[in-house]
Protein backbone atom coordinates (compact mmCIF):
# COMPACT_ATOMS: atom_id res chain seq x y z
CA UNK A 1 0.00 0.00 0.00
CA UNK A 2 2.88 2.40 0.84
CA UNK A 3 3.85 2.13 -2.72
CA UNK A 4 1.08 2.85 -4.23
CA UNK A 5 0.58 6.29 -2.68
CA UNK A 6 3.62 7.53 -4.31
CA UNK A 7 2.99 6.35 -7.85
CA UNK A 8 -1.04 7.73 -7.57
CA UNK A 9 0.49 11.03 -6.79
CA UNK A 10 3.08 11.21 -9.54
CA UNK A 11 -0.31 9.96 -12.01
CA UNK A 12 -1.94 13.15 -10.62
CA UNK A 13 0.95 15.22 -11.26
CA UNK A 14 1.36 14.27 -14.78
CA UNK A 15 -2.60 14.83 -15.49
CA UNK A 16 -2.61 18.37 -13.86
CA UNK A 17 0.85 18.92 -16.05
CA UNK A 18 -0.95 17.85 -19.37
CA UNK A 19 -4.66 19.45 -18.40
CA UNK A 20 -2.80 22.46 -17.52
CA UNK A 21 -1.09 22.39 -20.95
CA UNK A 22 -4.31 21.79 -22.62
CA UNK A 23 -6.15 24.65 -20.73
CA UNK A 24 -3.91 27.07 -22.20
CA UNK A 25 -4.33 25.62 -25.75
CA UNK A 26 -7.99 25.95 -25.80
CA UNK A 27 -8.72 28.71 -23.53
CA UNK A 28 -5.74 30.82 -23.83
CA UNK A 29 -4.08 32.71 -21.08
CA UNK A 30 -4.50 36.09 -19.42
CA UNK A 31 -1.15 37.52 -20.81
CA UNK A 32 -2.59 36.81 -24.54
CA UNK A 33 -5.95 38.71 -23.76
CA UNK A 34 -3.74 41.60 -24.02
CA UNK A 35 -2.14 40.95 -27.08
CA UNK A 36 -5.29 41.12 -29.43
CA UNK A 37 -4.67 44.53 -30.67
CA UNK A 38 -5.08 45.04 -34.93
CA UNK A 39 -1.10 44.68 -35.65
CA UNK A 40 -1.33 41.25 -33.57
CA UNK A 41 -4.04 40.07 -36.18
CA UNK A 42 -2.79 41.79 -39.25
CA UNK A 43 -0.66 38.56 -41.21
CA UNK A 44 0.19 38.05 -44.85
CA UNK A 45 -2.90 37.66 -47.30
CA UNK A 46 -0.72 36.20 -50.25
CA UNK A 47 2.53 35.89 -51.40
CA UNK A 48 2.85 39.75 -51.76
CA UNK A 49 2.57 40.37 -48.64
CA UNK A 50 -0.82 42.31 -48.74
CA UNK A 51 -2.21 42.77 -45.42
CA UNK A 52 -5.58 41.17 -43.71
CA UNK A 53 -6.53 41.79 -40.38
CA UNK A 54 -8.87 39.21 -38.45
CA UNK A 55 -10.91 39.75 -35.53
CA UNK A 56 -10.26 38.32 -32.20
CA UNK A 57 -13.47 36.42 -32.49
CA UNK A 58 -12.11 34.73 -36.10
CA UNK A 59 -8.29 33.92 -34.68
CA UNK A 60 -10.28 32.11 -31.29
CA UNK A 61 -12.38 29.99 -34.41
CA UNK A 62 -9.61 29.14 -35.94
CA UNK A 63 -7.83 28.18 -33.35
CA UNK A 64 -11.06 25.94 -31.98
CA UNK A 65 -11.09 24.33 -35.60
CA UNK A 66 -7.09 23.80 -35.87
CA UNK A 67 -7.02 22.06 -32.43
CA UNK A 68 -10.15 19.64 -33.59
CA UNK A 69 -8.51 18.83 -36.66
CA UNK A 70 -4.71 19.02 -36.68
CA UNK A 71 -3.98 19.57 -32.69
CA UNK A 72 -3.35 15.82 -32.40
CA UNK A 73 -0.15 15.97 -34.63
CA UNK A 74 0.14 19.62 -34.18
CA UNK A 75 -0.33 20.86 -30.61
CA UNK A 76 1.54 23.89 -30.15
CA UNK A 77 2.96 24.55 -33.66
CA UNK A 78 5.31 21.74 -33.40
CA UNK A 79 4.70 18.75 -35.76
CA UNK A 80 4.79 15.19 -33.66
CA UNK A 81 5.44 13.36 -36.79
CA UNK A 82 8.34 15.30 -38.05
CA UNK A 83 10.16 17.65 -35.17
CA UNK A 84 12.53 19.31 -37.90
CA UNK A 85 9.34 20.59 -39.53
CA UNK A 86 7.12 22.94 -36.97
CA UNK A 87 4.55 25.47 -37.45
CA UNK A 88 7.00 28.11 -36.46
CA UNK A 89 6.72 31.40 -38.83
CA UNK A 90 10.55 30.73 -40.45
CA UNK A 91 9.65 27.17 -41.36
CA UNK A 92 6.89 28.58 -43.14
CA UNK A 93 8.33 31.02 -45.08
CA UNK A 94 11.36 28.39 -45.72
CA UNK A 95 9.27 25.96 -47.43
CA UNK A 96 8.79 25.80 -50.68
CA UNK A 97 6.69 27.36 -51.78
CA UNK A 98 6.48 29.47 -48.61
CA UNK A 99 3.43 28.91 -46.29
CA UNK A 100 4.36 32.16 -44.42
CA UNK A 101 0.88 33.56 -45.79
CA UNK A 102 -3.14 32.69 -45.44
CA UNK A 103 -3.49 31.98 -49.11
CA UNK A 104 -0.53 29.56 -49.23
CA UNK A 105 -2.09 27.53 -45.89
CA UNK A 106 -5.08 27.07 -47.52
CA UNK A 107 -3.57 25.94 -50.44
CA UNK A 108 -1.28 23.46 -48.57
CA UNK A 109 -4.68 22.47 -46.64
CA UNK A 110 -6.39 21.77 -50.03
CA UNK A 111 -3.36 19.83 -51.61
CA UNK A 112 -0.56 19.56 -49.42
CA UNK A 113 2.94 19.05 -50.59
CA UNK A 114 6.46 18.37 -49.23
CA UNK A 115 8.44 20.83 -47.77
CA UNK A 116 10.96 20.93 -50.59
CA UNK A 117 7.47 21.27 -52.89
CA UNK A 118 8.63 18.68 -54.91
CA UNK A 119 5.84 15.77 -54.58
CA UNK A 120 2.40 15.51 -52.88
CA UNK A 121 1.86 14.01 -49.84
CA UNK A 122 -1.87 14.27 -49.49
CA UNK A 123 -2.20 10.81 -49.21
CA UNK A 124 -0.16 11.17 -45.72
CA UNK A 125 -1.05 14.20 -44.65
CA UNK A 126 -4.99 15.35 -43.44
CA UNK A 127 -6.28 17.87 -46.65
CA UNK A 128 -9.27 18.37 -48.17
CA UNK A 129 -8.04 16.27 -51.24
CA UNK A 130 -7.82 13.13 -49.18
CA UNK A 131 -10.38 13.72 -46.87
CA UNK A 132 -12.13 10.58 -47.25
CA UNK A 133 -9.15 9.01 -45.69
CA UNK A 134 -9.30 11.75 -42.68
CA UNK A 135 -12.46 12.22 -41.11
CA UNK A 136 -11.32 15.55 -39.69
CA UNK A 137 -11.26 17.39 -42.52
CA UNK A 138 -14.66 16.37 -43.64
CA UNK A 139 -16.57 19.04 -42.93
CA UNK A 140 -14.39 21.91 -43.41
CA UNK A 141 -15.65 24.74 -45.29
CA UNK A 142 -13.34 26.94 -47.09
CA UNK A 143 -13.66 29.68 -44.06
CA UNK A 144 -12.42 27.14 -41.75
CA UNK A 145 -9.29 26.64 -43.64
CA UNK A 146 -9.14 30.29 -43.71
CA UNK A 147 -9.70 30.94 -40.03
CA UNK A 148 -7.26 28.17 -39.34
CA UNK A 149 -4.11 29.77 -41.22
CA UNK A 150 -4.99 32.73 -39.75
CA UNK A 151 -4.68 31.02 -36.05
CA UNK A 152 -1.55 29.33 -37.58
CA UNK A 153 0.22 33.28 -38.62
CA UNK A 154 -1.23 34.77 -35.63
CA UNK A 155 -0.50 32.44 -32.80
CA UNK A 156 3.38 32.77 -32.48
CA UNK A 157 2.59 36.43 -32.23
CA UNK A 158 1.01 35.97 -29.40
CA UNK A 159 2.54 33.10 -28.08
CA UNK A 160 6.06 33.95 -28.97
CA UNK A 161 8.45 31.20 -28.75
CA UNK A 162 6.21 28.66 -27.17
CA UNK A 163 4.76 28.03 -30.89
CA UNK A 164 6.58 25.47 -32.46
CA UNK A 165 9.07 25.64 -29.73
CA UNK A 166 8.06 21.73 -28.69
CA UNK A 167 8.27 20.37 -25.54
CA UNK A 168 10.62 22.55 -24.02
CA UNK A 169 7.40 24.91 -23.06
CA UNK A 170 4.54 21.70 -23.28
Amino acid sequence: MASFLPNVRRSLSRLLIVLSAFAVLVIGTPAQAASWDAETLTVPADAEGSPVTFSEQQVKAGRKVFNTSCGTCHAGGITKTNHNVGLDPETLALATPARDNVAALVDYLQDPTSYDGEYSIADLHPSMRSRDLYPAMRDLTDEDLRLMSAYILVAPKVLGQEWGGGKIYF
